[in-house]
C-alpha cells in the first residue's frame, strides 16, 4: 500500500488540472436530470452493508485456555474476512450490473475505487463465493404474498412508487426514466424484461419508401411466480385485442379469494386492461387506428428487477440511438404546406398542450394520412393522466428542449475545459 501511495502523492502533486477537468466532467453530467434518474447505486451500497451486519459479532465468543482461545481467535479472524470477501465481490457484481445506468455518477464511481482498494486491503481472491442474499421479511410470506401494495405496506409503512411507459403511434416511446423518443425500429424488440414480466412490441413498416412503421403486435409474459400464479401469456394483434389470456381464462392465480392475474375491457376488441396484483402492476393495451398502443404502471422495485444481461427494454432506455427519429420533423417527404397545417390544427384541437403528445398526433398524421392515427396520441395521453401522481411530469416537452439541454451542457463543459487549460 505504500509505493501505491507514494505514486498517488507524486501524480497529485505533478497533474492537479487533471484531477479538476475529472471533477467538472463529474458535476457538469451529474447537473443532467437523465443520470440520477436509473442509477440505483444506493442498493449496492444497502445490500453491502446488510451483509456484513453480522461479522463483527462473530469474533465475540470466547475460548477455553490460552492457546485454544488464540486458536479460536485465529479461525474466527479468517472466518470474518472470508465473509467479508464474499461481501465485497458481491458488492462488486452490483456495481457491474449498475455501470451502464451509473455512467458518470460520483457515487457510483467512489463505490467502485472503494471495492477496488478493499479488495487488494482484505486481500480477497477476484473470484470466490459471493454473499448469499438476505431473506425477504416475513411480510411477504404472509396472506397479502400475492397483494403486491398490502405486502410493500406492510414492510415499509409507505405506498411503493410506481414508474409509467408507454408505447403509441409510429411508434413513440415515454420512458420509465421520462424520456420521449419517436423510433424506426421495426420487427420484435423488448419493451420490458425483468424477473417478473416480459413484453416485447412487434412494429411493421405502414408507407412504402419511408421509414413509418406501426405496432402491429403486443406480447406480454407474466413469469411463474411462487405460490402467485403460473405463467401466462397475452397476445394482442391488430383488429384483435383480446379480453382474456391465450388460454381463453379472464382470471389466474386464485389466492384467498383474490385473482393474481385479471382481464377486463372497455371496447371488446379495441381495448384490454390487465390487472397483477402479485407485482402491483397494471397493463392498458389499445388499437388506435391502424396501430397498437401499450401503457404500464409498475412499481419501481418491479421494473428494476433485471440483471445485465437484460439491457435491451425499450421501457428503461428507450430505442437505441441509431434508431431514433425527430419527432418535430415527420418522415412524409416535404408534405405540402396546407397538409401540415390542418395537421398542426386538428391536433391543437384535441391537444392543446405543445407537448410531446402533440407533437406526436402531429408526426402521425403527417405520416399516415389518417385523422384517426391522432387517437394514438389522446389514449397515451388519458393513460397517462390516470397513471401518473405527479402531473408536473405529465405534458413533458418536445424533443428539442432535450437536445438543447444537453447543448448547453456541452457548451458549457467547453468553456469549463478552456479555462482550465488557460491556467
Amino acid at each position: 500500500m505504500e509505493p501505491r501511495a507514494a505514486i498517488t502523492k507524486l501524480n497529485n502533486r505533478a497533474l492537479p488540472w487533471k484531477h479538476c477537468i475529472h471533477l467538472t466532467l463529474l458535476l457538469v453530467h451529474l447537473s443532467s436530470p437523465g443520470v440520477k434518474a436509473t442509477c440505483r447505486i444506493l442498493r449496492c451500497n444497502s445490500d453491502f452493508v446488510a451483509a456484513t451486519l453480522d461479522l463483527g459479532s462473530s469474533g465475540s465468543s470466547g475460548g477455553g485456555g490460552a492457546e485454544g482461545g488464540a486458536s479460536t481467535a485465529a479461525l474466527s479472524r479468517e472466518a470474518m474476512n472470508a465473509g467479508y470477501c464474499s461481501a465485497l465481490r458481491s458488492y462488486a457484481m452490483c456495481t457491474r450490473r449498475m455501470a451502464r445506468a451509473c455512467r458518470g455518477d460520483l457515487a457510483y464511481h467512489s463505490a467502485v475505487q472503494g471495492i477496488e482498494d478493499l479488495l487488494i486491503q482484505h486481500r480477497c481472491p477476484r473470484a470466490g463465493p459471493t454473499a448469499q442474499p438476505r431473506p425477504l421479511p416475513q411480510g411477504t410470506l404472509s396472506g397479502d404474498a400475492c397483494l403486491y401494495e398490502r405486502s410493500f405496506f406492510s414492510r415499509e409503512r409507505r405506498m411503493p412508487e410506481y414508474l409509467h411507459c408507454s408505447v403509441f403511434g409510429d411508434p413513440h416511446v415515454r420512458t420509465f426514466n421520462h424520456d420521449f423518443q419517436t423510433c424506426a425500429v421495426q420487427g420484435a424488440w423488448p419493451l420490458v424484461d425483468n424477473e417478473y414480466l416480459y413484453i416485447q412490441a412487434t412494429s411493421s413498416p405502414t408507407r412504402e419508401g419511408t421509414q413509418a412503421t406501426a405496432l402491429t403486435k403486443i406480447t406480454i409474459i407474466f413469469k411463474n411466480m411462487r405460490q402467485c400464479v403460473d405463467q401466462q401469456l397475452y397476445q394482442a394483434e391488430l383488429d384483435n385485442v383480446p379480453a382474456a389470456f391465450a388460454d381463453g381464462s379472464v382470471w389466474s392465480g386464485e389466492r384467498r379469494g383474490h385473482h393474481s392475474l385479471t382481464v377486463r375491457t372497455q371496447s371488446p376488441g379495441q381495448h384490454a386492461e390487465i390487472r397483477a396484483a402479485h407485482i402491483g402492476t397494471l397493463l392498458v393495451v389499445r388499437q388506435s387506428g391502424r396501430s397498437l398502443g401499450l401503457s404500464v404502471r409498475s412499481p419501481r422495485g418491479i421494473m428494476e428487477a433485471f440483471g445485465p444481461e437484460q439491457d435491451l427494454q425499450l421501457c428503461v432506455w428507450g430505442c437505441p440511438p441509431s434508431q431514433r427519429l425527430n419527432t418535430l420533423r415527420p418522415l412524409s417527404p416535404d408534405p405540402p404546406p396546407p397538409f401540415a397545417l390542418s395537421a398542426q390544427t386538428h391536433c391543437a384541437a384535441l391537444l392543446p398542450d405543445r407537448d410531446i403528445y402533440y407533437h406526436a398526433c402531429v408526426f402521425d398524421l403527417i405520416n399516415s394520412g389518417d385523422l384517426n392515427s391522432s387517437m394514438a396520441a389522446i389514449n397515451a395521453l388519458q393513460d397517462a393522466m390516470s397513471m401518473i401522481s405527479d402531473v408536473q411530469t405529465l405534458h413533458l416537452l418536445p424533443v428539442a428542449s432535450s437536445l438543447q439541454h444537453h447543448a448547453h451542457l456541452d457548451l458549457l463543459l467547453l468553456l469549463l475545459l478552456l479555462g482550465l487549460s488557460l491556467r
